[in-house]
């Protein structure tokens, strides 16, 4: 055992965040802490790396384990330039070796740094990355990483997730990345009303067995509220209670009393809509061999597209590849050097932009919402702004508070009141998801889904690309556009498979040309020459055996850890299980690499 809470409590105010709540995680354990907005989950984690105590219980951490963490809020750093801040994450004891610069140079290269630059000229973004390369290089034996996935690209993404499945300590993070929790996970952890409930499995598991334990918990609620409204007519009919004398009913009541005062029902869920306008012409945008460069840099080059009304486009790439560029020149911010660009007409835009530049900072939740208005248009009628804001878990005590005292997730969700509070037939949105709870994600993702207008999306969260968008522009990177019919799932099926043929393209480009004279000598066809010895060829009939045996043996052990009782066992026979998964899950990677390999040799001509 890495790390145990015993009875913790946390409040804010007078809020509980944490009521006496029990928690243990083990060696090899990958934990994702889910819940709402505001309930408490990064004040969690810095109880766990003691940088704030609890208010009373035991946090327990084993002596001598080391401890690394990246916070959602940007940290004070140690030293000047990225490599340092990097490097300042070693223990102090590390000292100086190849394999610890191999290491450092590796998490550089993955997360896009460059060791030379200034920590303090970087965006949030980019600091966010050197902190997160902080956090690795330490090698702890407990990672804690609050919405790692934040400002990162796909491919860095998915880097991480790789680097997270071979880690082999303790790992505690909070995500609203559905496919990132669904890789890594092997439990789920909600807080929910200040209550702390484990869930064996990933993401997806989570969300079945919580939709109905929440069925049976309201009609549970449902049946005690009734039993207490019966209870209290009884008792306010005053002369037959005192006539009975049954003091132990009375004493049951005020019990209930107490029972249903503390139970917190469960936070409101945020319920938008979106105002659409009427329809736009067919044709939306154009481009014909657009060319956008800064300075010596080009960053779109040679685009040509037609996007036509009722298209729904995901926009993805890597960091810098020029998505926000893309959308402004597509929405007439940004002009080409070359080539045109054409919009249709009768456009009515609403473009969500990540930096937020469109709140005022300094005005109130109030007068960001319609420009101080007391009423908005929604559906046809004219909303109040304070009843609109309430859909969107704004307090009535919040409305006259300036945008820039808000959290991160509630500007967020400001901006799309905003955004939502005016009629569109395009709906631009560039990075929408970041600091979302996933509850309020899965509701915008719902709300994106049914628009029937046009979509231009700019995102890293790969489920919410798979679930609202049908086509696809990748940038490349280099300048480059492709255009591609499908999700984010289709994209990376079609490019793993096309680097897989590029590769077994130039191994077999590599093997010898028999002669002319061999060919003629030979009674066997060149296309049929012998390309496996008799040990690959064995090798490659015993393949599909070995790996159906290897699946079963997979599959019998996740749903062992699937099993509600596995926690419970003991720290060691934990830790085993979960290594030992995912040593199948290499091996059954490693066999379907091989197997590709020797089907590649043997019908190469």
């Amino acid at each position: 055992m890495l790390l145990k809470f015993d009875d913790v409590c946390l409040a804010f105010g007078s809020r509980p965040l944490l009521d006496r709540v029990s928690l243990q995680v083990a060696e090899g354990e990958r934990v994702c802490v889910v819940g709402r907005n505001g309930e408490g989950k990064s004040s969690l984690l810095r109880l766990v790396a003691g940088r704030s105590p609890p208010d009373d219980g035991t946090v327990w951490v084993k002596p001598g384990a080391r401890l690394a963490m990246l916070a959602q809020d940007l940290d004070v750093v140690e030293g000047t330039r990225v490599g340092e801040v990097v490097r300042s994450g070693l223990p102090a004891d590390a000292g100086e070796s190849w394999e610890i610069g191999h290491q450092i140079e590796s998490i550089q290269t993955r997360l896009g740094l460059d060791p030379d630059r200034e920590f303090a000229e970087l965006s949030g973004g980019w600091q966010r990355r050197a902190l997160l390369g902080r956090a690795l290089v330490s090698d702890p034996d407990i990672l804690l990483l609050d919405e790692p996935t934040n400002h990162l690209d796909i491919e860095a993404i998915e880097w991480l997730e790789q680097m997270m499945l071979e880690f082999r300590g303790a790992l505690l993070f909070v995500s609203h990345d559905r496919a990132f929790v669904n890789r890594l996970a092997t439990r789920v952890v909600e807080l929910d009303r200040g209550q702390l409930s484990s869930w064996p499995g990933n993401y997806d598991d989570f969300v079945v067995k919580k939709n109905l334990q929440l069925q049976i918990e309201v009609k549970a609620n449902a049946h005690f509220d009734k039993k207490l409204a019966q209870e209290e007519v009884w008792i306010r009919r005053g002369v037959e209670a005192r006539r009975t004398r049954n003091e132990g009913r009375v004493r049951e009541l005020k019990a209930m009393r107490e029972q249903r005062r503390q139970r917190r029902d469960r936070i409101g869920q945020a319920e938008f809509a979106l105002s659409e306008a009427n329809e736009s012409g067919k044709r939306v945008f154009e481009a014909e061999g657009a060319l956008v460069r800064f300075a010596e840099k080009t960053v779109i080059r040679d685009f040509s597209t037609r996007i036509q009304r009722g298209d729904r486009i995901g926009i993805v790439g890597p960091n810098g590849a020029g998505k926000s560029t893309l959308i402004k020149l597509l929405l007439g911010e940004v002009e080409p050097q070359e080539g045109k660009v054409w919009r249709g007409s009768r456009l009515e835009i609403a473009y969500y932009d990540q930096q937020r530049e469109q709140l005022d900072l300094a005005a109130s939740v109030f007068d960001n919402v319609n420009g101080g208005n007391a009423f908005v248009p929604i559906g046809g009628e004219n909303r109040h702004v304070s009843g609109y804001l309430r859909e969107f878990l704004f307090r009535p005590d919040q409305l006259l508070t300036p945008a820039s005292a808000l959290s991160g997730g509630e500007r967020n969700r400001l901006l799309l009141a905003r955004l939502f509070a005016r009629p569109a037939n395009v709906l631009v949105m560039d990075e929408p998801t970041n600091d979302l709870d996933i509850d309020t994600l899965e509701l915008l993702e719902e709300l994106v889904a049914e628009f029937t207008g046009t979509l231009l999306l700019v995102s890293h969260d790969r489920a919410f690309l798979d679930n609202v968008v049908t086509s696809l522009l990748v940038l490349e990177g280099d300048g480059s556009v492709r255009e591609f019919v499908g999700g984010w799932t289709d994209w990376r099926k079609w490019r793993t498979a096309a680097r897989e043929q590029e590769l077994a393209s130039q191994r077999a480009a590599h093997i010898p040309t028999p002669t002319a004279e061999a060919s003629r000598s030979s009674a066997i066809p060149a296309r049929r020459a012998k390309r496996l010895s008799f040990k690959e060829q064995r090798e490659f009939d015993e393949l599909p055996q070995r790996i159906e045996s290897l699946e079963s043996r997979k599959g019998e052990l996740e749903i062992r850890v699937a099993q509600p009782h596995f926690y419970q066992g003991t720290a060691e026979s934990i830790r085993d299980s979960l290594q030992q998964l995912q040593q199948l899950i290499e091996d059954i990677d490693a066999a379907y690499a091989r197997w590709a390999e020797l089907e590649a040799l043997r019908d190469a001509t």
